[in-house]
Protein backbone atom coordinates (compact mmCIF):
# COMPACT_ATOMS: atom_id res chain seq x y z
CA UNK A 1 0.00 0.00 0.00
CA UNK A 2 1.34 3.69 -0.82
CA UNK A 3 1.86 6.01 1.46
CA UNK A 4 0.38 9.39 1.21
CA UNK A 5 3.19 11.57 1.82
CA UNK A 6 1.36 14.78 1.72
CA UNK A 7 -1.11 13.36 4.52
CA UNK A 8 2.12 11.92 6.09
CA UNK A 9 3.75 15.15 6.03
CA UNK A 10 0.90 16.60 7.70
CA UNK A 11 0.33 13.91 10.59
CA UNK A 12 4.03 14.30 10.97
CA UNK A 13 3.97 17.91 11.46
CA UNK A 14 1.25 17.95 13.76
CA UNK A 15 2.49 15.43 15.75
CA UNK A 16 5.54 17.68 16.30
CA UNK A 17 3.43 20.52 17.22
CA UNK A 18 2.02 18.34 19.61
CA UNK A 19 5.51 16.82 21.42
CA UNK A 20 6.08 20.59 21.45
CA UNK A 21 3.38 21.66 23.82
CA UNK A 22 4.36 18.42 25.85
CA UNK A 23 8.69 19.32 25.85
CA UNK A 24 8.73 22.73 24.97
CA UNK A 25 12.05 23.39 25.84
CA UNK A 26 14.11 20.79 23.90
CA UNK A 27 11.69 21.27 20.50
CA UNK A 28 12.12 24.95 20.72
CA UNK A 29 15.49 24.18 20.50
CA UNK A 30 15.21 21.48 17.61
CA UNK A 31 13.24 24.30 15.96
CA UNK A 32 16.16 26.67 16.18
CA UNK A 33 18.70 24.38 15.50
CA UNK A 34 16.74 23.22 12.47
CA UNK A 35 16.61 26.73 10.87
CA UNK A 36 20.01 28.10 11.28
CA UNK A 37 20.78 24.68 9.74
CA UNK A 38 19.06 25.15 7.17
CA UNK A 39 19.31 28.87 6.40
CA UNK A 40 21.27 30.17 3.34
CA UNK A 41 24.59 30.55 3.78
CA UNK A 42 27.98 29.17 1.88
CA UNK A 43 25.16 26.38 1.36
CA UNK A 44 22.05 27.48 -0.49
CA UNK A 45 18.76 26.33 1.77
CA UNK A 46 18.33 24.39 -1.76
CA UNK A 47 21.51 22.73 -1.27
CA UNK A 48 21.00 21.60 2.83
CA UNK A 49 17.58 20.57 1.64
CA UNK A 50 19.02 17.96 -0.73
CA UNK A 51 21.97 16.78 1.96
CA UNK A 52 19.03 16.25 4.84
CA UNK A 53 17.15 14.24 1.84
CA UNK A 54 19.92 12.03 1.21
CA UNK A 55 20.63 11.62 4.90
CA UNK A 56 17.00 10.43 5.32
CA UNK A 57 16.72 8.16 2.72
CA UNK A 58 20.24 6.51 4.57
CA UNK A 59 18.70 6.83 7.83
CA UNK A 60 15.08 5.00 6.58
CA UNK A 61 13.35 7.90 8.16
CA UNK A 62 9.70 7.85 6.52
CA UNK A 63 8.89 11.15 8.56
CA UNK A 64 12.14 12.76 7.42
CA UNK A 65 11.70 11.84 3.61
CA UNK A 66 8.52 13.66 3.63
CA UNK A 67 9.79 16.93 5.46
CA UNK A 68 12.77 17.07 2.95
CA UNK A 69 10.79 16.38 -0.23
CA UNK A 70 8.30 19.08 0.70
CA UNK A 71 10.92 21.77 2.11
CA UNK A 72 13.52 20.52 -0.79
CA UNK A 73 10.92 21.41 -3.64
CA UNK A 74 10.03 24.95 -1.69
CA UNK A 75 13.27 26.04 -1.97
CA UNK A 76 13.17 25.55 -5.43
CA UNK A 77 15.21 21.77 -5.98
CA UNK A 78 14.22 20.25 -9.30
CA UNK A 79 13.32 16.58 -9.99
CA UNK A 80 16.80 16.10 -11.45
CA UNK A 81 18.44 17.90 -8.62
CA UNK A 82 16.02 15.64 -5.78
CA UNK A 83 16.01 12.45 -7.40
CA UNK A 84 20.19 12.99 -7.77
CA UNK A 85 20.32 13.43 -4.20
CA UNK A 86 18.39 9.98 -4.21
CA UNK A 87 21.06 8.47 -5.99
CA UNK A 88 23.71 9.71 -3.48
CA UNK A 89 21.76 8.11 -0.36
CA UNK A 90 21.86 4.61 -2.57
CA UNK A 91 25.48 4.56 -2.78
CA UNK A 92 25.85 5.55 0.91
CA UNK A 93 23.54 3.67 1.86
CA UNK A 94 23.29 -0.05 -0.31
CA UNK A 95 20.40 -2.18 -0.92
CA UNK A 96 18.02 -0.51 2.56
CA UNK A 97 18.45 3.07 0.09
CA UNK A 98 17.29 1.51 -2.76
CA UNK A 99 13.91 0.70 -0.88
CA UNK A 100 13.85 3.99 0.83
CA UNK A 101 15.12 6.30 -2.38
CA UNK A 102 11.62 4.44 -3.88
CA UNK A 103 10.05 5.83 -1.37
CA UNK A 104 11.43 9.45 -1.83
CA UNK A 105 10.58 9.51 -5.46
CA UNK A 106 6.59 8.26 -4.34
CA UNK A 107 6.77 11.80 -2.14
CA UNK A 108 8.56 13.88 -5.01
CA UNK A 109 5.57 12.68 -7.59
CA UNK A 110 3.03 13.25 -4.87
CA UNK A 111 4.27 16.39 -3.99
CA UNK A 112 4.89 17.48 -7.67
CA UNK A 113 0.88 16.42 -8.23
CA UNK A 114 -0.09 18.22 -5.81
CA UNK A 115 1.40 21.56 -6.59
CA UNK A 116 0.40 20.74 -10.21
CA UNK A 117 -3.59 20.45 -9.23
CA UNK A 118 -2.65 24.04 -7.41
CA UNK A 119 -1.35 25.98 -10.29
Amino acid sequence: MKKDYRNYFEQTQNGMNKLGKELPGPMAGFAQLHKAAVAEGALATKTKELIALAIAVTVRCDGCISFHVHDALQSGATRGEITEAIGVAVMMGGGPSVVYGSEALEALEQFEKQAAAAS
